[in-house]
């Protein structure tokens, strides 16, 4: 009975392509669809970022309005 690659321990691992996207890495052996998935990671990474930007600044603002009261 032939077992499966996944279950097998001697196979060859296929390295599993990350889910997120480091800066400057190499983009050559994606495809489109790949390429589409990590701009969409990368449009919420620069949303989540933002969104915390502006609550730190919010947070200053109301720290700079109580200690000038």
């Amino acid at each position: 009975m032939a077992m499966p690659e996944d279950d097998d321990p001697f196979a060859p691992r296929r390295p599993k392509k990350p889910a997120t996207h480091e800066i400057g890495q190499s983009i050559d052996t994606l495809t489109a669809d790949e390429l589409s998935e990590r701009i969409g990671l990368l449009h919420s990474e620069i949303e989540r970022l933002e969104a915390a930007r502006l609550a730190r600044e919010a947070s200053r603002r109301a720290a700079d309005a109580f200690f000038k009261s």
